[in-house]
């Protein structure tokens, strides 16, 4: 059984772990294989510097004490952008289908309105339909296209710029 919750300092050395199986299963995330290198104790505090502003977090999936997936919401740091969050998902290939994406949006929503946050945003490669679906399917729309924003093997990609105001 997966279960959904915030990330704890605990899971510093997982989260490693989880970031770079994610960038060898996948080519839509943003680091290429071997571009991660945060150490564990890096992590360690990255993850308390998370924990200690009201507009960030990290939901993590769990299964049986391993990290599979996990999204992050990382709002702004001046007043004009604290109710806005930049949004990060990723969920290893194992576990794709199986509805951890919409549960994790889901967390993300009421975790976002109990901090009376306003706008979620995130960006996808055009390419990326799964992706897509499950953006539109959570209530975000597509705002504009970034033409050329990503050099992957080899050749620029166009990525979506999509958001969701919470009403």
């Amino acid at each position: 059984m997966v279960r959904i919750r915030e990330i704890e300092e605990a899971d510093d050395s997982g989260f490693v772990e989880l970031r770079k199986t994610l960038d060898s299963e996948t080519r839509f995330m943003l680091r290429e294989p071997g571009e991660q290198t945060m150490t564990v104790e890096e992590q360690r505090r990255w993850i308390k510097a998370i924990q200690a502003r009201d507009n960030q977090t990290i939901l993590v999936a769990e299964d049986g004490g391993k990290l599979v997936g996990f999204l992050s919401a990382i709002g702004g740091e001046y007043r004009r952008r604290s109710r806005t969050v930049h949004v990060v998902i990723g969920i290893l290939q194992a576990y794709s289908g199986r509805g951890l994406g919409t549960q994790l949006f889901e967390e993300l929503e009421r975790w976002s309105r109990a901090r009376d946050l306003h706008r979620l945003e995130l960006t996808v490669m055009v390419h990326n339909e799964r992706a897509i679906r499950l953006y539109r399917k959570m209530g975000f729309v597509i705002e504009g296209t970034k033409r050329h924003s990503l050099l992957v093997d080899g050749a620029y990609v166009d990525e979506y710029v999509m958001a969701r105001i919470l009403a």
